[in-house]
């Protein structure tokens, strides 16, 4: 109680204080003329979004001199804490002009502050864009954001380990995760490694396996899909069935996880794209990796193909600057191929713009990767994964059924008492 009235003061002070300067304090008068005036952007991760940003920056000003623009950078949580924050309180001075906000929490801030983000469905072209993003910033039919980066999903591998395990490339294109663990036991039973590192408490591959048969924890219509969910129980008992083969290495957190296959000590990896930068740090396996597409689950619905995270921009209604906001957006994320390419080579940043997916970057071989063309294989992998409604409370429902799963992996629970324990906490965790 004490920590839940601490908070409470802590959030009141913070709005009281926020309120105050927006009564107090002189605001700088701003043109909303395209092309002039001052734009401020929050977003997290110094050397990926920041960086993405400030490349922008530098291409947009270049031709618009009078507009200035703040790109400031935050932690995730503090982002994420502060606009909602604000939101809450109905201050507008302090807002960013610009925001960036992960896919799975866009719903909750649509839904939450209705018209506090501007619309955006006749200024951008959506139909450039890969299609599964524009559904997460849709309500009502309205868009509201800009696509950025995409978390298509991949099963990255070590070719030396599994041809070790008599594997082939074409052994371990679309297949399904019934597959993966016969040959995960082989590959544990000739050569002593592990098929997948993997936290028994982590939620990302589950969210793979059910984005890949176009399912979620909520309906289209947002409304809560657990204990009745055929994908999710197939997730479940795949999970499970991981671990009872033993083909798995247990970690915990980011570190251990990224060590376990930086080290050799796993023959994949099955997560997003973003991870390739981790995995290049350890150069001493250039030429011994490359990558096929996700396994699907024994659901009809399912494919190979797949996404874990990813992000997008938003413009703040009340922005004073709303035009030149929309006009920066629009001439550098849905327009600018060059841009894409140096993000992608500078940065990592896979965008989900299809038509700079044709580009010199996007088509490079990758020694790294053995001479593959990783980009041209997932820019056709993105464009064919399944759209989802993530809803409000994707976090919410992970964490749930992730805690339930324990009694799962010891044979405590059956599959469908872990979920209809795990719907029961979402719903009583969404109602207070």
């Amino acid at each position: 109680m004490r920590k839940k009235a601490l908070s409470l003061l802590l959030a009141s002070s913070l709005i009281f204080s926020l309120t105050l300067t927006a009564c107090g304090s002189k605001t700088t008068e701003t043109s909303s003329e395209k092309g002039s005036g001052k734009l401020t952007i929050w977003a997290w991760d110094p050397n990926f979004n920041i960086k993405v940003m400030e490349e922008a920056k530098a291409i947009y000003t270049k031709d618009n001199s009078k507009v200035n623009i703040e790109v400031v950078n935050m932690a995730k949580a503090d982002v994420e804490q502060k606009l909602q924050t604000m939101l809450q309180s109905g201050v507008k001075e302090g807002l960013p002009d610009i925001v960036l906000i992960e896919d799975y929490n866009a719903q909750k801030y649509l839904t939450a502050y209705p018209g506090k983000f501007a619309n955006l469905s006749d200024k951008i072209k959506y139909d450039d864009f890969a299609k599964y993003k524009e559904s997460l910033m849709t309500v009502d039919g309205k868009r509201y954001g800009v696509p950025f980066d995409s978390g298509v999903a991949g099963l990255f591998y070590r070719t030396d380990i599994l041809e070790q395990a008599g594997y082939k490339a074409a052994d371990l294109n679309n297949i399904t995760w019934d597959k993966f663990i016969e040959i995960g036991k082989q590959v544990k039973a000739k050569t002593g490694k592990a098929m997948l590192a993997f936290d028994p408490a982590d939620g990302g591959v589950m969210r793979i396996m059910m984005q890949s048969a176009g399912q979620w924890y909520f309906d289209e219509k947002g409304n809560i899909n657990i204990s009745k969910n055929e994908v999710l129980k197939e997730a479940a008992k795949t999970y499970k069935a991981m671990i009872d083969a033993g083909i798995t290495k247990p970690t915990s957190g980011w570190n251990e996880w990224v060590a376990a296959f930086n080290k050799g000590d796993s023959a994949t990896v099955c997560t997003g794209i973003w991870i390739m930068g981790s995995i290049k740090a350890e150069a001493s396996q250039s030429g011994k990796w490359a990558v096929a597409p996700v396994p699907k689950l024994n659901a009809s619905s399912s494919v190979n193909y797949s996404n874990l995270g990813g992000s997008s921009w938003y413009v703040l209604n009340d922005s004073k600057n709303k035009d030149t906001a929309i006009d920066f957006l629009k001439k550098i994320y849905d327009g600018n191929n060059d841009f894409y390419q140096k993000i992608l080579v500078g940065q990592g940043a896979f965008g989900t713009y299809i038509p700079a997916q044709t580009g010199s970057s996007y088509s490079a071989a990758d020694k790294f990767f053995g001479d593959q063309k990783v980009f041209t294989d997932m820019s056709g992998w993105m464009k064919q994964i399944p759209s989802v409604n993530y809803g409000k409370y994707t976090y919410e429902a992970d964490g749930a059924i992730m805690a339930a799963m324990a009694d799962y992996y010891s044979g405590k629970a059956t599959v469908d008492q872990t979920l209809s324990k795990a719907e029961d906490q979402v719903k009583n965790q969404i109602s207070k």
